[in-house]
Order: structure tokens, then sequence, then C-alpha cells
């Protein structure tokens, strides 16, 4: 880990090509560690004052680095316990990805319902969107999901094979990205989304119990994974009467 005395990396002047806070070299360290399973799902992490003596860093650029991680929410703190890996199955890390939200009172929270789950040859926007070759397969599966008991998401979710083997004889929790990280080690970053409104084809209004042709929002996800791959493909046809999509701009 690089020090120097006022903070920066390396030595010369703070406007050097490539200079890096310090604090972003520990949030890249224990990323690293994150990426590589080091630290699983739901597992708290030593105590600052440790990662600072391991990484001959003070206190508080661990603390900075920590609060980073859990603003990026892949961290979870929790008063008077400490600090863990984010499990997908918390709400709010359900919460960072699903930004769907009842109109009125309701939790918010989704369920899902699995309709059909195969592989198959990767079609050519398949392999647009992983980055994946010609003979590249993958996993595709067909889900329903409601909130609060209104059914109001269809969506097509498509992964490489090579990345989730075995994933197409399981039995699917509701939240996908929890499996991803503890049955095979990958942890879900980001998610780069483009909304569209769209009407209902035939297919996605009978999954959805509505009249054809009825308005929606699409949206179209890719979700990164801790060494930048685009691990998954997620198109999402959502219903929009007692919903709506919230994000929050900082």
């Amino acid at each position: 880990m690089e020090r120097s005395g006022d903070g920066q990396a390396g030595s010369g002047s703070g406007n050097a090509v490539g200079f890096r806070p310090l604090y972003r070299q520990v949030y890249d360290t224990l990323l690293k560690r994150l990426a590589d399973a080091v630290w699983q799902p739901g597992q708290i992490l030593p105590s600052e004052g440790q990662l600072a003596a391991e990484l001959g860093v003070s206190q508080g650029t661990v603390r900075k680095a920590l609060d980073a991680l859990t603003a990026d929410s892949l961290l979870v703190r929790r008063q008077g316990r400490g600090t863990f890996v984010a499990d997908h199955d918390d709400k709010q890390s359900v919460f960072r990805f699903f930004k769907l939200r009842p109109d009125g009172d309701g939790t918010g929270m989704p369920t899902s319902r699995v309709l059909a789950i195969a592989e198959a040859t990767a079609s050519a926007d398949e392999r647009g969107r992983l980055d994946l070759v010609r003979t590249a397969r993958v996993v595709r599966i067909e889900r329903v999901r409601s909130i609060d008991g209104r059914l109001c998401v269809s969506e097509t979710i498509s992964v490489p094979a090579s990345l989730f083997p075995g994933i197409a004889g399981l039995e699917l929790p509701n939240t996908l990205y929890s499996l991803y990280a503890i049955r095979y080690g990958i942890t879900i970053a980001t998610a780069n989304e483009r909304l569209k409104a769209v009407a209902l084809a035939e297919r996605e209004a009978g999954l959805l119990a509505v009249a054809q042709g009825m308005p929606a929002l699409e949206i179209d996800r890719v979700a990164v994974d801790l060494e930048e791959r685009p691990v998954e493909w997620r198109l999402s046809t959502c219903l929009t009467q007692d919903v709506h999509y919230r994000s929050v701009l900082r």
C-alpha cells in the first residue's frame, strides 16, 4: 500500500498521472477480496483496527474505504455488531437493484414465480449484451414478479452457462443475486439499465393477465460483477398502474 506524509499515493506532485487517494487504494484492495470471495455474503469483516494494522494505514483511512463500499451496497454496517458483506436477500440490497415501488402503502418487496428455465445457444442480442463468443451458451430464465401480491412484471433473464454451471437444474430463489454470490461466487457490483415506454405484446400481456397493447415500462438491464464482467442480461416488462420506478440522483 503506497503512503505519503500528506495522504497522497507515491511521491512527487499531487497532480501526477494515476494519482489515487489512499482510501481508494484500500477500497480497491478490499474490493479485490470481495471479488475473490475471501469474505462470503453475510460474513463479518475484521475490525477497522485489524484492517488498518494489516494494510499499514490509519484507521480513519480504512473507515473511509468501508464507508465507500457501504455506500455502494457491497457492505452493510450493523450498529453495535460490525461490518458485514452484503447479502442480496437483505432488504437494503434488494432495493438497490429493484426500483419499482408501490404508489400507495405496502412494503414493495417483490416475490417471483419461475415459468421456465433452459440452456440454449446464445442469440445475437445475448452475445452482444453479455460479450460472448458466437458458440457460447446461455441459460434463460422466464419468470413473473409481484409486488405486495399484485402481478406486475414479466421478465426474461439470460446468464452465461459457463459461469453458472448447473443453474438450470436448481430451484431458484426469489433473489437471484444472492444465489449468484453464495453458490457461484459472483457478486453483482453494478447494473446498467435502459428504460423505455412500450405497448404490451401478446405474450407479455397473457403472462400478466391484462389486455394486449396496454402501456408498460421496459427495463433492459445488464448486471456487472466485481471483476467488471457482464454476467446477466435481464429484460423486464412492467405494469405501472399501481407502481412507479424510483431513482435517487446524487
